[in-house]
């Protein structure tokens, strides 16, 4: 392998090696060759939620034995390593079976070749390969995704796999360089040998699990705290008066900024066709939320002034299941609306009472005619007092009415505020939770 007169090996003494190129380096070739692999996850460049990519940067390194290439480095002045073109010798097929896109890292074209024939490959490779990704609890998301190395065309007889370092060397290493870079976070990398059979040809394989978790600070700060804080004000609208005119109009000035707000942020959300993340539904129940709430006042102030102004009674329906079994529900009490509606009964009776009187009277003086004993001055001073009677009766009446009304719209105001507060607060507590699952992993 060297000559004299020359510091290691030279390139006519491995000129019948590089001819042998398109052989496997082995001198029996029962006996397969052994290629041992290991990387260095560097960077997480960015994830595709929609097309179910993952892409990274990962230094790979890679080692075989190459049976031709032994030499004696007392005979060659000392030398154990030189590098060699990767072109010129026979290297191991390995791929990436996830991989989805063109390998547009830059290639080194070197490898370094020990005097025991044992070669290292080093190489930087650029990722794009297929991942399931799980959006549900985004922000808080922890992807699982593998990369599977193993030969293309050589199968178990020819090229077996090993790692080449420990599956937690690799996933230490790989956590110095993540751990200040970009918007996820490596929790750990995980490893398995195995064998992958296809028809009668059996490969061998290595599959690498990578998993990692996002920061989701900046989507906290973008998406979270601006939608709470517009839910917070649209929680508040409720102590506007459910029958004031600038309720409604805040109502629908709220429900315009959120839905400008889902609009700036939905670039932020992802979107796959596999599911929805939480947050997306949390963002649309708080919309369908504003719109009920907007409904609800509409409502309202439908019952506040169409109905008590048209003076019709509430039904018996109506106040069975809205005085009595909802505002139990919700605890809601009021001394007067007991006194209401016994107000409206005894109204209801004087007004009844006051018509017959009056029609027996009519019809008695329509019989029988004006006694010579009545002053005619008298009898209509009596007719005006009546009218003026039967006058404050019907407004008294009224007023119970309305009185009424308004106790049926501020229970309806008052149960949608507590379910908007049972809402959002279940929402918070799902996202608190989430959030403290992802800091544990």
């Amino acid at each position: 392998m060297c000559r004299p007169g020359h510091s290691g090996p030279t390139h006519e003494s491995l000129q019948e090696v590089f001819d042998r190129k398109a052989f496997r380096p082995a001198v029996n070739l029962s006996n397969p060759t052994t290629a041992n692999i290991s990387f260095t996850l560097y960077a997480v460049l960015g994830v595709n939620e929609k097309t179910q990519i993952l892409t990274t940067f990962l230094w790979l390194r890679m080692y075989w034995f190459h049976e031709y290439l032994i030499w004696d480095p007392d005979k060659c002045d000392g030398i154990s390593k030189i590098s060699l073109p990767v072109s010129n010798l026979w290297s191991p097929d390995i791929i990436v079976y996830e991989f989805v896109d063109d390998d547009v890292s830059q290639a080194c074209p070197y490898v370094y070749v020990n005097h025991t024939g044992h070669i290292r490959y080093d190489r930087m490779l650029r990722l794009v390969t297929a991942c399931n990704l799980e959006i549900f609890s985004f922000p808080f998301d922890v992807q699982n995704c593998t990369f599977t190395f193993g030969s293309y065309m050589h199968t178990i007889r020819d090229v077996r796999l090993k790692p080449a370092l420990p599956f937690e060397e690799m996933s230490g290493n790989s956590k110095r360089y993540l751990e200040d870079s970009g918007e996820w976070e490596l929790v750990v990398i995980l490893g398995d040998e195995g064998i992958l059979k296809f028809g009668i040809d059996e490969w061998d394989i290595i599959t690498f699990w990578v998993v990692v978790k996002r920061r989701p600070i900046l989507y906290v700060v973008n998406l979270l705290i601006p939608s709470s804080f517009l839910m917070i004000i649209d929680i508040l609208s409720f102590y506007l008066p459910p029958h004031s005119v600038d309720r409604a109009s805040f109502k629908m000035t709220l429900i315009l900024g959120y839905t400008v707000f889902l609009l700036i942020m939905n670039d932020l959300l992802p979107s796959t066709a596999n599911g929805t993340p939480i947050i997306g539904i949390y963002f649309s129940v708080c919309l369908a939320m504003m719109v009920i709430s907007l409904l609800e006042t509409v409502i309202i102030t439908n019952v506040l002034h169409h109905n008590s102004m048209k003076y019709r009674p509430v039904p018996h329906w109506v106040r069975m299941i809205v005085l009595k079994y909802i505002a139990q529900l919700i605890c809601y009490s009021d001394p007067d609306l007991t006194h209401t509606q016994r107000k409206i009964l005894e109204q209801g009776e004087v007004w009844s009472t006051q018509q017959t009187r009056n029609d027996t009277t009519q019809h008695t003086h329509a019989n029988v005619g004006v006694s010579p004993l009545c002053v005619p001055e008298l009898v209509e001073i009596s007719d005006c007092v009546r009218a003026i009677r039967s006058h404050l009766t019907m407004l008294q009446r009224e007023e119970a009415l309305q009185d009424e009304w308004c106790h049926v719209g501020y229970i309806l105001d008052f149960l949608l505020f507590r379910v908007y507060l049972m809402l959002i607060t279940f929402y918070a507590f799902v996202i608190i939770f989430m959030w403290c699952i992802w800091m544990y992993q």
